[in-house]
């Protein structure tokens, strides 16, 4: 009897928390998934704006923009403004992937400028200590993944 309660429990809690996701209400917490949300203070379009000018200025290659949302409208589905930007320096990237290779299925590194059901605009990355964990990355080598926690902050002021 008990496991079938808890059976039932565990059920109900899959499909509220699917039914959540219909909706589109984001996920209580990303960061037990290696993930960092930052808030920003500017919509969509200026995030992405302000995050190319940043990378511009310093010299990082920004490999692709992709407009998910535009994507979406493209086939007839509408999806709140979500914008991934891919970018890096092979400087930077090349010794990590020589370091431990299994990295360059992370790399470039990648940026989710995204808003929420409330109208809120996220910045969303990859945590730095999560792909360190995740890689197996030497501590002198982390600098050149934790520049994008600086980006990811200057975009969203």
């Amino acid at each position: 009897m008990r496991s079938d309660a808890l059976s039932k429990a565990s059920v109900k809690s899959v499909i509220a928390s699917l039914d959540e996701q219909e909706r589109g209400t984001p996920m209580p917490s990303t960061a037990d998934k290696g993930l960092i949300d930052k808030p920003s203070h500017h919509s969509v379009e200026q995030t992405v704006e302000k995050l190319k000018n940043i990378l511009q200025s310093k010299g990082v290659a920004l490999f692709a923009l992709i407009d998910h949302s535009g994507e979406a409208e493209k086939v007839g589905m509408k999806m709140r403004p979500t914008k991934l930007l891919i970018f890096g320096s092979p400087k930077a990237g090349t010794p990590l992937m020589l370091a431990a290779p299994s990295i360059a299925i992370d790399l470039p590194l990648k940026i989710l400028i995204w808003e929420d059901e409330n109208g809120k605009v996220w910045v969303t990355y990859n945590s730095p200590e999560f792909l360190r964990e995740r890689h197996g990355l030497p501590q002198d080598l982390m600098q050149n993944v934790r520049v994008i926690e600086a980006l990811a902050t200057q975009a969203a002021e």
